[in-house]
């Protein structure tokens, strides 16, 4: 006997309804009907079956404390940047477990099924970083929870960043973090790229660099970024997240930059919600919309994956743990607008983003763990189009959140109409 059984689904290959069964939390049989008992039958009547979506970046140790001490009145980067500062001292290590959990609560139920969250090490109690171990421990039953080590005012700007950042590390957390662009010049933002991959080298760890992110065309933090990941052999395992300055910087030294982070095999992770908010600050008209040459560096062949940064923190005050959103809104301004364009942007959610923070056994397979989330659309466009109901998410097997469809009923004067917004 089956434990679950997920009938007449579409999947996002798109080659049309299937059956797919789940017992002792892996997928063992994908089949046009699979016979045979079970615990429970879902009927999927068409919608589309996705493996879970995927933030690869975000701050959890911020996230739902909108409000407080004050609110980002300008909703500015650097107002956020001192609210931030107000912030840290205030909030208790249970004060950060207590939103982390509920924020997690709200991811799952939007059909997330991993995270990377940066935490800010440039706090000598470590606060975040006590927590939010503490959290991936409390979720790793129903969220894959990855952190960074991310000292937040500079690893050398801060005096005690880097001893702060390498205690992170020591207690646990998974990968090295770094601002280059918030070091005090050009020449030490480049030496804290060397300084903290040889870390990440030594010790075997991904990096994922806050990098550039700004309108300046000369922040070229990245070309420092790609050379050191070739030459300390960490190829496939550094990602350079937002990445803003690119849409500022002339064409023809791009053109020299994107085949070197090809070679380097580096991953890039635009945050199109927040970046979208808080670039193109200083501009009179037209104004930059903080969105990176996402169509040039996938063309090139490199992993490009979406995140969300932020929710409902000091420095977005919007947000509700919804990468569709995420995913329609880089649509829209990266004028990714074709139809194979828009199946890419769901990928970019998806696969690519489980890609870049090298998540083991991910996607709907045969053998492979049965984590899928059941979406209110019949395909990838149509989900980012209705940034689709969630209707069932499954972990290892099991349903750990289930929804009922969305139906509207129209009364007219004929009679009621009960309707979806389906095709």
């Amino acid at each position: 006997m089956f434990d679950l059984i997920i009938k007449r689904a579409n999947l996002a290959d798109g080659k049309g309804e299937v059956d797919i069964a789940c017992q002792s939390g892996k997928i063992v049989e994908i089949a046009k009907s699979v016979l045979g008992e079970s615990k429970e039958i879902i009927e999927a009547e068409g919608c589309l079956l996705s493996p879970p979506f995927i933030d690869p970046h975000f701050h959890m140790d911020a996230t739902l404390s909108l409000g407080t001490p004050r609110l980002n009145v300008s909703g500015t980067l650097l107002e956020g940047i001192s609210l931030w500062g107000e912030l840290k001292p205030l909030q208790s290590i249970d004060d950060i477990i207590a939103r982390a959990m509920k924020y997690c609560d709200l991811a799952v139920a939007k059909g997330i099924g991993a995270i990377r969250s940066h935490v800010d090490t440039c706090d000598d109690e470590l606060k975040g970083v006590q927590a939010l171990l503490e959290v991936r421990e409390k979720v790793k039953d129903y969220l894959d929870l990855q952190l960074v080590a991310f000292p937040q005012d500079g690893v050398i700007r801060d005096s005690t960043a880097l001893r702060n950042t390498k205690r992170a590390l020591d207690m646990g957390v998974d990968v090295v973090g770094g601002i280059p662009h918030f070091e005090r010049t050009m020449s030490e933002g480049a030496s804290s790229i060397k300084l903290l991959c040889e870390i990440a080298a030594e010790r075997g760890l991904m990096v994922d660099m806050h990098c550039d992110e700004s309108d300046d065309p000369m922040s070229r933090h990245i070309e420092t970024l790609a050379f050191e990941t070739k030459r300390l052999g960490l190829e496939g395992r550094v990602s350079g997240s937002h990445l803003t300055s690119m849409h500022s910087m002339d064409n023809y030294y791009v053109s020299k930059l994107i085949p070197l982070m090809a070679e380097s095999n580096i991953n890039v992770i635009p945050n199109p919600l927040i970046n979208i908010m808080l670039q193109g600050r200083h501009d009179t008209y037209p104004k930059r919309r903080g969105q990176t040459r996402v169509r040039e560096l996938r063309d090139a062949g490199l992993t490009v994956g979406f995140g969300s940064d932020c929710v409902m923190d000091p420095w977005y005050s919007l947000g509700k743990a919804d990468m569709l959103d995420v995913a329609f809104m880089a649509l829209h301004v990266g004028q990714l607008s074709s139809r194979q364009d828009m199946e890419w942007c769901f990928d970019a959610v998806t696969k690519n983003s489980a890609k870049i923070i090298a998540l083991d056994e991910y996607g709907i397979e045969k053998g492979k763990p049965a984590n899928f989330v059941l979406l209110q659309a019949k395909d990838k466009i149509e989900a980012i189009r209705l940034r689709a109901h969630r209707l069932l998410v499954v972990r290892n097997g099991r349903i750990i959140s289930r929804s009922n469809p969305i139906e509207h009923t129209l009364y007219k004067p004929e009679g009621k109409t009960v309707f979806n917004e389906l095709n």
